[in-house]
C-alpha cells in the first residue's frame, strides 16, 4: 500500500513540484508551492463545484428532509425510501461532499509530506529520469520569508483567508450556528500552523486564497441557474 501511494501520488506531485520550481518559479520554493496549488485546485474544481451546489441544494430542501422524517420516524425503511425519492426528484447526491473530503485527504498528506521532506538527497531519489536535480535550493518566498522556519506572518495571513473561504462557503439562508462555525477553521489552523514550518502554511493559505476565488465564481453560477430556473417557472402556465 505504501509503494502504491508513493507511485501514485507522491513521485508524480514531488516530480511537478521540481519541475515547477526549476522552470517556472525562477528557483522560488514559495512560488513553486502556490503554482503546485492552483494546478490542484483546477483538477479539483468541477468537484469542488458539485459539492457545493448539492450543499446549496441540501440547504433549500432541508424543510422537506425534515417533514419526512418526523412523518416516518416510526418507519425507518419508509423514511429512507421517501428521502431517496426526494434526493432523485431534486438532483442531490448527499455524499457528494464526503466525496470531495475522500478525494482531498490522501493529496492534502502528499503535499505536507513534499513539504516536510523537503529536497532532501532521499526525495531526490523519487525523481523520473528526464527531471534533473536542481542545482540549488532556495527555500524562500520570493527571498523573504525564510519556508524551512515558522512564520507568524504565514499564519496569519491563512487563518484570515480561512476565514473568509468559511464566510463565502455558507448558504444565505444558513443557520446561526453554522455561521459561528465558520471560526472554528480559522481557530484550528492557528493552532495547527503554529508548531509547523512556513511552507506548510503557505500551503494552507494559497488552498484558501484559491478555494475563495474558485467560491465567488459557484456563487456566482449557482446564483444564475437559480434565475434562470425561476425564470422557466414563471412561464409554465
Amino acid at each position: 500500500m505504501s509503494s502504491l501511494f508513493n507511485t501514485v501520488l507522491y513521485q508524480p506531485l514531488f516530480n511537478l513540484l521540481v519541475f515547477l520550481y526549476e522552470k517556472l518559479a525562477f528557483n522560488d520554493l514559495g512560488v513553486a508551492i502556490i503554482l503546485l496549488t492552483l494546478i490542484i485546485r483546477v483538477i479539483l474544481y468541477p468537484l469542488f463545484y458539485k459539492s457545493f451546489k448539492n450543499q446549496t441544494l441540501l440547504q433549500k430542501i432541508q424543510p422537506d428532509i425534515q417533514k419526512i422524517q418526523h412523518d416516518h420516524k416510526n418507519d425507518r425503511e419508509k423514511q429512507a425510501q421517501a428521502l431517496l425519492a426526494l434526493y432523485q426528484q431534486h438532483k442531490v447526491n448527499p455524499f457528494t461532499s464526503f466525496l470531495l473530503v475522500l478525494v482531498q485527504l490522501p493529496i492534502l498528506i502528499v503535499i505536507y509530506q513534499l513539504i516536510l521532506k523537503g529536497f532532501s538527497p532521499e526525495a531526490f531519489q523519487n525523481l523520473y529520469s528526464f527531471i534533473s536535480v536542481p542545482e540549488e535550493i532556495n527555500n524562500t518566498l520570493l527571498g523573504l520569508i525564510d519556508l524551512s522556519k515558522r512564520s507568524i506572518v504565514v499564519v496569519g495571513l491563512a487563518a484570515v483567508l480561512q476565514y473568509f473561504q468559511g464566510k463565502l462557503s455558507l448558504p444565505a439562508n444558513s443557520v446561526k450556528i453554522s455561521r459561528q462555525m465558520v471560526f472554528i477553521g480559522p481557530v484550528l489552523t492557528l493552532i495547527i500552523l503554529t508548531s509547523l514550518p512556513a511552507a506548510v502554511g503557505l500551503y494552507w493559505a494559497a488552498t484558501s486564497g484559491f478555494s475563495i476565488i474558485q467560491q465567488i465564481i459557484i456563487n456566482k453560477r449557482i446564483a444564475k441557474e437559480n434565475g434562470e430556473y425561476k425564470t422557466n417557472n414563471s412561464k409554465t402556465p
